[in-house]
């Protein structure tokens, strides 16, 4: 592989404005950075804890050399997407492991960490909403020719006494489209609407389950009247409804008491001339409440995670039970501060508050006991408040029985908004928890709007660097025996979430594989 080389004299300028917004490290020697000749060992070889990297499912089953350089450098992976909810639950919320279980095969020996059991991204949401009733599915239609467009095809007369029933094309008798019903009535039947009557078709209907029937209806003087009933048989009676002369919107929700259903539009009591239009008859699902929701969800929540979990445990023996619970100000994620609109999200605190995690951290413990269970976020480094407010929760689910083994620290990190400081702090944080921590998810930034536009040799150099401060971080402040290992979020560049279009190039293999000074910076850290 070509070794980059760098000039102490532009170094020196690029360093200033490097790290000129943020602390630099004393333990960092600028002059030194570029001495990066050392990429020939393993890293696996190079540690004492699991070395791991994230992989996704096309790239290391298709391509042997992002395969290959997993294999050969690491002893663990996470897979990037292929064991979260998304992946694996379909829109009736079956599961499919297909993809799943080709990649567990795939990595043969490796160590697979589970990733994510609980998290608010990546998810069907569409089922979950439609399954715990955040969104009500549409009811089919059950009504034959609800807008009279085809004459009077599917409506019967029952009763006329002198009316004239007609479908009607004329405008202003109808609402919308090009028709509707219109019924002239010269007679008053007064206490027997059912004199005039006009029958739907026969529906199907379940016995105990309401139907809510709708029309618009005007008349052509003020002061008509209509009610509607229902058959064939053990009939129902909606009160009289009063119509004027413009048209308006009248509802009528029954119980049904017949597998098989019709209802009749009552017009005989007044003598007017009615326009009918716009009928719907569908089957009546009401919202749940706020506790009804938050059930389902849990319930939903519970499944899953007892699947996947029972389905991988002789496999995977540690899993990221809890991803991402709180915003970066330390509170609690909810619908204001995670915005939920996107395909894939669904916010559980928000509806499960507190204990959702307790939930998720009891259900993954019950499903295996064995497994070491995480709790994981990001920018912990950078806001300590988030920090804070994880490690309380920690302590408060753990004063609660929940089993929480370990603290993963993602850790997406940048040249431009480095804090070294700040990771040094989170790391003694972490350490004095005595659980097990880890870095989950590391790739480092560095282009970030640099006039060079890429990465060349200078910013290569920086970028070894910072992967070799962290590393060296993590090997300095966590005791050995609290160390679970670093997972670099990806294998090569192009393949990583963030090289959008080859603007970006956070990780540890450039496009073809080949090993950057930022894998020679990992290494160092490690030794």
């Amino acid at each position: 592989m070509k070794q980059f080389s760098i000039k102490t004299g532009a170094l020196i300028v690029l360093a200033s404005v490097v790290f000129g917004a943020c602390k630099k490290s004393p333990d960092i020697n600028i002059q030194a950075i570029g001495n990066f000749g050392d990429n020939g060992t393993a890293l696996k070889d190079a540690a004492d804890f699991p070395v791991g990297a994230a992989i996704a499912n096309t790239a290391f089953l298709n391509d042997i050399g992002y395969s290959g350089a997993a294999k050969r450098d690491f002893d663990a992976v996470t897979f990037e997407y292929h064991m979260k909810h998304g992946a694996i639950v379909q829109d009736n919320g079956t599961m499919n492991f297909t993809n799943t279980d080709a990649l567990v095969a795939a990595v043969g020996a490796m160590d697979i960490f589970g990733h994510a059991l609980g998290w608010h991204q990546n998810q069907n949401a569409t089922y979950l909403k439609s399954y715990s009733g955040l969104v009500i599915p549409s009811a089919a239609e059950l009504a034959t020719n609800p807008g009279f467009e085809s004459g009077m095809s599917g409506w019967s007369i029952f009763n006329s006494n002198g009316a004239t029933i007609t479908a009607t094309t004329t405008a202003g008798e109808y609402r919308s489209g090009a028709s509707g019903m219109k019924v002239i009535n010269p007679t008053a039947w007064p206490g027997n609407q059912w004199r005039v009557q006009v029958s739907s078709t026969a529906f199907a209907t379940t016995p105990g389950k309401q139907y809510t029937i709708t029309y618009w209806v005007k008349a052509a003087a003020a002061g008509g009247s209509i009610r509607l009933s229902s058959g064939p048989t053990s009939a129902q009676y909606q009160g009289d409804q009063t119509i004027g002369t413009a048209f308006q919107q009248v509802n009528w929700t029954i119980t049904a008491n017949l597998a098989s259903t019709t209802f009749l539009f009552d017009m005989g009591q007044v003598a007017n001339t009615y326009f009918i239009d716009d009928v719907s008859v569908k089957e009546f699902i009401p919202v749940p409440g706020g506790a009804a929701i938050a059930n389902k969800l849990d319930t939903t929540l519970g499944n899953f995670i007892t699947t996947i979990v029972n389905r991988y445990k002789a496999k995977v023996h540690a899993w990221d039970v809890v991803n991402e619970l709180f915003a970066d100000d330390g509170n609690l994620r909810n619908n204001a501060n995670t915005p939920s609109t996107a395909a894939d999200v669904l916010v559980w605190s928000n509806y499960l508050g507190r204990d959702y995690a307790l939930k998720a951290f009891n259900y993954a413990k019950a499903a295996d006991p064995t497994a070491d269970l995480y709790i994981n976020d990001y920018n912990l480094e950078s806001q300590p408040v988030k920090l804070d407010s994880l490690i309380k929760m920690v302590a408060e689910l753990k004063a609660k029985g929940a089993k929480i083994d370990g603290i993963g620290t993602q850790m997406h990190i940048g040249r431009t908004n480095i804090n070294f400081a700040g990771i040094d702090a989170m790391m003694k944080k972490l350490a004095a928890t005595n659980l097990k921590i880890r870095i989950s998810e590391l790739d480092v930034k560095v282009v970030q709007g640099s006039a060079a536009g890429t990465i060349n040799a200078e910013l290569a150099g920086f970028q070894a660097e910072i992967y070799k401060y962290v590393v060296s971080s993590y090997i300095k402040h966590i005791p050995q025996a609290q160390r679970a290992g670093i997972t670099v979020w990806g294998i090569n560049d192009k393949n990583s979430w963030l090289y959008n279009n080859g603007t970006e190039f956070p990780l540890l293999y450039d496009n073809n594989y080949g090993k950057k000074p930022a894998y020679s910076g990992f290494l160092q850290g490690l030794k």
